[in-house]
């Protein structure tokens, strides 16, 4: 079965530091292009970061800078490690799985940036 285990989500004042992760299991992970998500509050869910296979990073404008995605292969896991954390940057966070004709998701985890 194909599953995506997010975690690393919590409550952080604004300036701080917070790394999610995200392991997957039931999927080729080498192949797949990784991908962070998220949803705040009353709006849509927006792509935040995506690291493709090859290992090609991209980032919202509103995270540049302040985000860096990784993968470790050899450990099925794809990271955000998120820093100078913004109150805008309160949201749950989505990992996503893409490949092979379709999307798989992690359950989500929860982060809080207030003071």
């Amino acid at each position: 079965q194909v599953q995506l285990v997010g975690s690393g989500g919590g409550l952080v004042q604004p300036g701080g530091s917070l790394r999610l992760s995200c392991a997957a299991s039931g999927i080729a992970f080498n192949i797949y292009d990784m991908a962070w998500y998220r949803q705040a509050p009353g709006k849509e869910r927006e792509l935040v970061a995506t690291i493709s296979r090859g290992g090609i990073r991209n980032y919202a404008d509103s995270v540049k800078g302040r985000f860096t995605i990784s993968r470790d292969n050899a450990k099925n896991t794809v990271y955000l490690q998120m820093n100078s954390l913004k109150s805008e940057d309160t949201a749950v966070y989505y990992c996503n799985a893409e490949g092979w004709g379709t999307n798989y998701w992690g359950q989500g985890t929860r982060v809080i940036i207030s003071s």
